[in-house]
Order: structure tokens, then C-alpha cells, then sequence
């Protein structure tokens, strides 16, 4: 592949679900919550209504601010998305959120 591969992703969402702050072998802060998105985009000239819910997980000092933030709270998410071991469907990987 001779192009520049580029995995990046800005999403506004809500928190919906949030989990314990854990910790991983190495001892990095670790959390995982679960986003819901709502929104109208234009699509082929339509509007349309788009909602989505997507798995994220954050490490580092990321996760240790996001452990600290409410239920419902609305946020800007920057990441990047992987696939886990045998999981069939993307998780957001948090790197930074305001």
C-alpha cells in the first residue's frame, strides 16, 4: 500500500454507560464505556437522523479523567477505531476528549 493509511476519528456523544476504573498488567488506568451519538447530517441532499451507540475504551490519564465524568455528560471524543482479539465490531480507542 503505497498511500498513507489514516485511522482517525472526532465524534460528539454522550456517555451512556461507563465502567470501574481497572487496570491492565502493565498497570495503566484503563475504562470502558459505552457513546450514543445523535444528530441530522445532509445525505444526498436529504436530511437525515442519525443516531449510533459504539464501545470505547481509554488508558492513561485519559481514563482517569473520563472515571471522574457523569452519566450523560456530552463530550468531543478524538480516537482512533480497532477490532479486538475475535470481536466483530469496532471499539473507539480515546486519546482525548473536551
Amino acid at each position: 500500500m503505497n498511500a498513507v493509511a489514516v485511522n482517525s476519528l472526532v465524534l460528539t456523544a454522550c456517555v451512556a454507560e461507563i465502567g470501574a476504573l481497572r487496570y491492565t498488567p502493565a498497570g495503566l488506568p484503563a475504562i470502558d464505556l459505552r457513546l450514543e451519538h445523535e444528530s441530522t447530517v445532509i445525505e444526498a441532499a436529504q436530511a437525515r437522523q442519525v443516531k449510533a451507540a459504539l464501545k470505547a475504551v481509554a488508558f492513561g490519564t485519559v481514563a482517569e479523567r473520563l472515571a471522574g465524568q457523569s452519566m450523560g455528560s456530552l463530550w468531543e471524543f478524538r480516537g482512533f477505531l480497532a477490532t479486538p482479539g475475535t470481536a466483530k465490531h469496532p471499539v473507539l480507542h480515546i486519546q482525548e476528549f473536551n
